[in-house]
Formats: C-alpha cells, structure tokens, sequence
C-alpha cells in the first residue's frame, strides 16, 4: 500500500539512489517543509524498524540545534522499542504530497509539562505525488459510526455518524447538544465502524468543523486519520472501492431504466 512505501537505500555498491527524482535534499527546501508540518500541525506516523508505529505531530523545530521535537505521551507502549532502536521513519502528508524522512537518534526528553521525542533533523526528504484519494459519501441508512472518548468530558462516551470517508480520514456528524469537539485535538483511540464486516481502531486528528443545513441541528468536523495501521488501510481501502463499485453499478442500472 502507498503508506507502506519507503524509499530505496543506497545498496553496499554505493549505486545512484533509485529514488533521487524525489529526493529533498537542499537544507532551506527540507526546512520548509518541516515547518509546513509543524505549523500546520498535520500527524506524523513513526515507524520502527520492529514494526513499531505512533501517531504524533511535529511539535517544535530546533534548527540552531538540529533537532526536531516531536508530541508523545510517555505511557504509549511503541515509545520503548523506538527509543531502544534509536531510529525511525517519519510518514506525513501536507495536502496531495506524501512526505517520508529517516530519523536517527531518538531520544525521550520528559518536562514538567509533558514529554517530546527528540531526533535528528533529517539531512532528506523524500516527497512523492499522493495518489488519487476518492472521498466517498456513506450510503443513506448505513450505520457508520465512530465511537470515542469525548476529549474533554473522559467519562462521556460518543457515537457519532460517519457522513464520508477516504483513505486519509473521515467526515462527521456532530449533533448540536454535544460538547464542542475542538480543532487541533487529537484522539488516541477511536472504533470506526463502517458496516457489519469492516471495523477498525485508529488515532483521529480533529481538523475543521463546518455548519450544514440549519435543519441538521449539528457540525460537519473533518478528521484526519492518525496511526492507521497497515492492515487497516486495506480494510478501509477495500470498502471505498466496494462502495465506490455499488454506486457505479447502481448508477448503470438507472441509466438502463430511463432508456425508451
């Protein structure tokens, strides 16, 4: 799957990289970039060389330092084997481009305010053209929900409906007497439900909310998915194009039925 590519590594002949037309490399350029994801805060995947994977967001950019700084809560049970290994690999996207980095040195700097993962600053980028996303829209009368934690009530738990969805995150419904959900928040743990046989448990960024029609009596909030695993992004992947199938089929069907 595309969040599974990793760019090829010089082999032990010392080769051209196979990959230099999407190689990053000017200091200024693999800065910006950077920024982009801190600024913005978009999640970041981290993945171990042992299958390790967490969900965070860059939080700071030490450039005089060269280091980078990364949100965690020191309890995720991923930290320990990254930390032992030292080394990771950075996933992101910043609208239609995927980013993917190498870091080294990692290292967990506890404050009194909370906990970073510190690395390296990445020497390289590797930036790749994100496939086409298609966003589809849930059919009427399915049941796809979410079902999370309320970030700032813990002991209120919500089902909220799924309007659309896409391999990049979910749009939801967000009825107008529950307590406002936040912008910038994120959601360790998630159960997405989309229909009888595909469930699956993420990390949700809580990125836009929006009003749709009055009548609704709710928000529209756009959430990015954080730490989709590998075996996830099929699942998910394998419902947008069965659903996507279904509406073409439907839609031919109709097509058929109005001709004289």
């Amino acid at each position: 799957m595309f969040l599974d590519t990793r760019p090829a590594e010089l082999d032990a002949a010392g080769d051209e990289d196979p990959w230099h037309e999407f190689r990053v490399g000017h200091p200024a350029e693999v800065l910006a970039l950077l920024r982009r994801l801190r600024d913005g805060a978009h999640p970041v995947n981290l993945n171990g060389p042992g299958g390790q994977m967490l969900g965070t967001v860059l939080w700071s950019l030490d450039e005089a330092r060269g280091r980078l700084n990364f949100s965690v809560e020191p309890e995720r049970p991923e930290l320990p084997g990254l930390i032992e290994t030292g080394e990771a690999v950075g996933v992101a996207y910043l609208d239609s481009i995927k980013l993917q980095f190498e870091l080294q040195q990692l290292l967990l700097v506890r404050a009194a305010r909370g906990a970073v993962l510190q690395s390296e600053l990445p020497p390289v980028l590797y930036r790749f053209q994100r496939r086409q996303s298609y966003r589809v829209r849930i059919p009427g009368g399915a049941l796809a929900c979410v079902r999370m934690r309320h970030p700032s009530l813990p002991d209120m738990t919500l089902t909220l409906r799924i309007l659309d969805v896409s391999i990049g995150g979910c749009a939801l419904f967000v009825p107008q007497d529950v307590p406002a959900l936040q912008p910038g928040t994120h959601v360790a743990s998630v159960l997405v439900t989309l229909d009888a046989d595909t469930r699956l448990e993420t990390g949700l960024a809580l990125q836009h909310a929006s009003s749709i029609q009055p009548e609704q009596r709710g928000l529209r909030v756009g959430c990015a998915w954080i730490g989709l695993s590998p075996g996830a992004e099929r699942a998910l992947q394998h419902y947008i194009d069965q659903t996507q199938k279904r509406r073409r089929l439907l839609t031919l069907s109709r097509d058929r039925a109005t001709r004289p």
